[in-house]
């Protein structure tokens, strides 16, 4: 009777073993891509269970993870390890630009989905001829690992302007989905303006007003030269990707209404990726101190973007911003033709 109990205890201890050992295996691949979540931001609002298609994909995740511990103690072949175990993926999806756009966000959106694992950093491999020179291993080295059925996804949005990236990215994959994430074109410029003007006050170093920048003092018309102009001529550089992509590869997302209301904008680019629609309200709460939405992944993680997200813009005179407005107007209208989608801009 009593090596009856001891061998029922220690089948039990295995199998509560094989447990830990398979959330612990989860974790590290899931949680390794939430870049040291940490609850960041105060949980406003009445915390919701995760709806049905999350629940559904996490158990797919936890039963694969099980799988592979299982395999590993010897009851599989390697082909079957290997099928099954976490690797580093090339990227299937791209958040190519543009700067000041909300790539950031769009990213750590995304990351909410349990079937996309995000790059933390900006890798700069199509734009950098440094980084491009060492090769497509070094690129998928510096991919995080992800299970066969996860989506990886990196986003660099000097991509987006770079002339040499999109034949780099198509002979890597030439069915790659891409993600261009734009904002009002003034309001980018002026962005873009700002977060370079912050670099320069924090060196103790001058710079010149938005005005003078994007005005040409000698002939009063946009500067076309001032490169923050120049990345929200959204057109100029979507046509040349299109000499390798077709439109169909392209989805184009509104950042502004990423701000101020995320949740269309995902389930957008769920469809579009082929997702599984798992990201929901409960995953997204207003951050009235902050000013913006953060995320919730879990009971236990939630994390706000960073701090430097959402600065103040300063001050533009009224007479050149509707200079500049009336300048990219006809820019805009093209890039609503070639892209089929309008946005409410001036």
């Amino acid at each position: 009777m009593l090596l009856q109990q001891q061998a029922l205890l220690r089948q039990k201890l295995l199998v509560l073993g094989s447990l830990a050992v398979g959330s612990l295996l989860y974790l590290v691949v899931r949680v390794g891509s939430l870049d040291r979540l940490q609850p960041t931001c105060p949980l406003d609002g009445s915390l919701r269970p995760p709806d049905a298609g999350q629940i559904l994909l996490r158990s797919l995740q936890f039963k694969r993870v099980l799988l592979l511990h299982e395999l590993r103690k010897g009851n599989g072949t390697p082909e079957q390890v290997h099928l099954h175990a976490p690797v580093q993926q090339l990227p299937r999806a791209l958040i190519v630009g543009v700067r000041k756009g909300g790539t950031r966000a769009l990213l750590e959106m995304l990351n909410l989905h349990p079937a996309v694992v995000k790059a933390s950093q900006e890798i700069h491999f199509f734009d950098n001829d440094q980084n491009y020179a060492r090769g497509i291993d070094w690129y998928r080295g510096k991919m995080p690992f992800s299970f066969p059925h996860q989506i990886t996804i990196e986003k660099s949005p000097a991509y987006f302007i770079t002339e040499e990236v999109p034949e780099r990215i198509f002979k890597m994959n030439s069915s790659i989905k891409l993600l261009v994430i734009v904002r009002e074109p003034t309001t980018r410029a002026v962005s873009d303006y700002t977060q370079v003007l912050e670099g320069k006050e924090r060196k103790n170093k001058t710079y010149r007003k938005f005005e003078e920048l994007a005005v040409d003092e000698a002939t009063c018309e946009v500067n076309t030269k001032y490169k923050a102009v120049r990345t929200s001529i959204y057109t100029h550089h979507l046509e040349r990707w299109l000499h390798f992509f077709p439109a169909e590869q392209f989805h184009v997302v509104d950042g502004d209404r990423l701000i101020s209301d995320p949740l269309p904008e995902l389930q957008l680019v769920e469809r579009f990726l082929h997702l599984p629609a798992a990201i929901s309200r409960s995953n997204l709460y207003f951050n009235a101190t902050r000013g913006f939405y953060c995320l919730r992944f879990s009971l236990l993680f939630n994390k706000c973007l960073a701090g430097s997200k959402g600065r103040t813009h300063p001050a533009v005179d009224a007479s050149v911003v509707e200079k500049l407005q009336r300048f990219f107007h006809p820019f805009n209208q093209k890039f609503y033709q070639i892209t089929g989608r309008t946005f409410d801009w001036p």
